[in-house]
């Protein structure tokens, strides 16, 4: 089936945060919208005949997902991620962020360690701060456009921790961590006593054929690991608030199990299950073509910004859809290259700061969009800095 995300949809108006919430975050609305991590694709026509059939259904009471939900769930961590997790690991939940922010009042008390790798997704830093616990970080180290761990920063960092929070791949800096690279920060984690939570919301957006293995997936980490991913980033659902949380280790699936049945979090979505089994079971052939598209954007991007934007650095993502932009050789401070982008390119994009003090002098570009758009961005981008 051919899939058209060429076309503009017009999203004003609808209540999207990206569209819709521009203003209140940048004072205006007229700018292109490439800050909040969500598609301008229209979602895939599998899941919007499953969603379809479940509205005409024309009740939405509280929600039993049948066993066709779980395999269905299971069944794509086992082609995706490199493990089979059983129905009775999986939890539920609104979404992936919520799942951290729980994990963490759950298994820790107020004053413990928690590790996150910067720059990282801001509600990473919340989970932390905003539950009283102390935030500890593993800056990653740009060697060559590419960012690495700090093994031995790593480490030491580990001494403090009761958990380590891992975004993989990572969000901003488009890192695919190797096997090689989770099976280190596993063993460490294993050795330390460190409970892992894995974000693994962009697990299914990887380039040139590759799979994002689950840390989950290595050795015997599962046992001490608690792993997140949905339908949000890869089929666009972000709205429809459907989790999946797999937790093998029993006695801390049972706690994490109750927290969420104690916060009525577990019942979820009518629409959200119908769309994800739609998704893991009817939909792949939309997301392959989705990545392909993807993966043009990437590469248009690292092309122009090469050829017509050499002032600016483009650290090429492995994954996810979200390019990082070094903006350092302009010679600006944050709010300085904030008000260029705003003032004079025009340009919505999300400041590096916000994922903590190693971001400053970058921003993170949303390129899950239609090539037209990412071809004005490039001109207004060119225009600004003439003018600058």
């Amino acid at each position: 089936m051919t899939y058209d995300f060429d076309s503009i949809i017009c999203r004003k108006g609808s209540g999207c945060f990206k569209h819709d919430g521009m203003k209140s975050v940048y004072g205006r609305e007229s700018l292109l919208p490439l800050w909040v991590a969500d598609m301008e694709f229209a979602v895939a026509p599998q899941i919007i005949e499953a969603m379809q059939k479940r509205l005409d259904h024309h009740v939405f009471g509280y929600n039993f997902r049948f066993p066709e939900y779980y395999e269905a769930v299971a069944d794509w961590a086992a082609s995706q991620y490199g493990y089979r997790p059983e129905l009775d690991w999986i939890l539920d939940s609104p979404g992936v962020m919520p799942a951290v922010s729980l994990a963490v009042s759950v298994f820790t008390e107020p004053g413990d360690g928690i590790l996150i790798q910067t720059p990282v997704y801001e509600p990473f830093f919340k989970a932390a701060r905003d539950q009283a616990r102390t935030l500890l970080t593993n800056p990653l180290k740009l060697v060559d456009g590419r960012y690495e761990i700090d093994f031995e920063d790593f480490e030491a960092k580990l001494k403090q921790a009761r958990v380590f929070i891992l975004c993989s791949p990572h969000n901003p800096v488009g890192r695919l961590w190797s096997p090689e690279e989770l099976r280190k920060m596993g063993t460490l984690c294993k050795q330390h006593g460190v409970l892992v939570i894995s974000d693994e919301i962009h697990a299914d957006l990887v380039y040139n054929g590759a799979k994002a293995l689950s840390i989950a997936s290595l050795e015997d980490f599962a046992d001490f690991t608690i792993c997140c991913f949905s339908t949000a980033k890869s089929f666009n659902l972000a709205g429809l608030s459907t989790a999946a949380v797999i937790v093998k280790n029993p006695r801390l699936r049972l706690k994490l199990q109750v927290a969420l049945r104690n916060l009525h979090l577990f019942m979820g979505n009518s629409f959200g299950i119908s769309a994800v089994i739609a998704a893991y079971r009817e939909a792949q052939d939309w997301l392959e073509a989705a990545l392909k598209y993807l993966d043009d954007n990437r590469r248009f991007l690292q092309d122009a910004f090469a050829s017509e934007l050499p002032q600016l650095k483009f650290i090429h993502p492995e994954a996810t859809y979200l390019a990082w932009v070094d903006f350092r050789e302009l010679g600006l401070d944050d709010a300085q290259i904030r008000d260029f982008l705003i003032e004079k390119a025009g340009i919505a994009m999300v400041p590096g700061t916000n994922f903590g003090t190693d971001g400053s002098g970058f921003q993170r570009l949303n390129f899950a969009c239609p090539r037209s758009i990412l071809e004005e961005a490039v001109q207004r981008l060119k225009t600004g800095l003439r003018e600058l």
